[in-house]
């Protein structure tokens, strides 16, 4: 962990979104070629642990709107060829830079993310400040008291308690595999759910 005010990752490539284009486009190409849908960031074990989350407290809501968005277009052009595989036409897929959404990209109930905020972190060109605002577009995002479910491989708890402070509040710790290094034991990701507070009505709304 960081001391405060250190910046706790070196940057690198992964934070680019020309290695993201990059790798999308060759997993667009392979999925054409041999129709494989490409890697499982954190393998299917962390989709299973959302999954089992939104089924045992949000499954009775019958959430039917759901929204995939990514910065590159071909993460957007493959999505769209394994919606189509699966039938899946029900999934809205745009493409969204989170860091400067349009308006269009909020009102939503959950966000999941799933390896973004981990990306952002990395970014070579001031991925401290980013990291601020990606935690305002989340605001933005989701209403009120709504929800937002994480997966990290480079933030522990505290640090992203720390992270999402303004505006939100844990709700829980999804349990993920444990190792054992030098006799202290750890997890090789983490995976929290949040809730965006309430937002307190200001002075001015009041003698409205």
């Amino acid at each position: 962990m960081a001391l405060a005010g250190d910046e706790p990752f070196s940057p690198s490539v992964l934070g680019t979104r020309e290695h993201w284009d990059a790798a999308y486009e060759r997993e667009l190409q392979t999925f054409q070629d041999i129709g494989d849908t490409g890697e499982i960031w954190f393998g299917e074990e962390s989709m299973v642990r959302i999954i089992r989350w939104l089924e045992k407290h949000k499954a009775k809501s019958g959430y039917m709107n759901l929204t995939g968005i990514d910065y590159s277009p071909s993460a957007i052009q493959l999505s769209e060829k394994v919606r189509e595989k699966e039938g899946m036409s029900n999934i809205k897929l745009k493409v969204e830079d989170f860091l400067a959404p349009s308006a269009e990209l909020s009102g939503f109930d959950i966000c999941i993310d799933k390896g973004t905020f981990d990306a952002i972190s990395l970014d070579p060109s001031d991925a401290v400040g980013k990291r601020k605002v990606y935690v305002g577009s989340l605001c933005r995002a989701l209403k009120p008291e709504g929800f937002f479910l994480i997966t990290s491989c480079n933030w522990t708890k505290e640090e992203l308690l720390n992270e999402f402070r303004e505006g939100f509040e844990i709700l829980e710790e999804l349990p993920t595999p444990k190792f054992c290094f030098g006799g202290r034991i750890g997890n090789s990701v983490t995976a929290l759910v949040f809730q965006r507070k309430k937002v307190r009505p200001s002075i001015l709304d009041k003698l409205d």
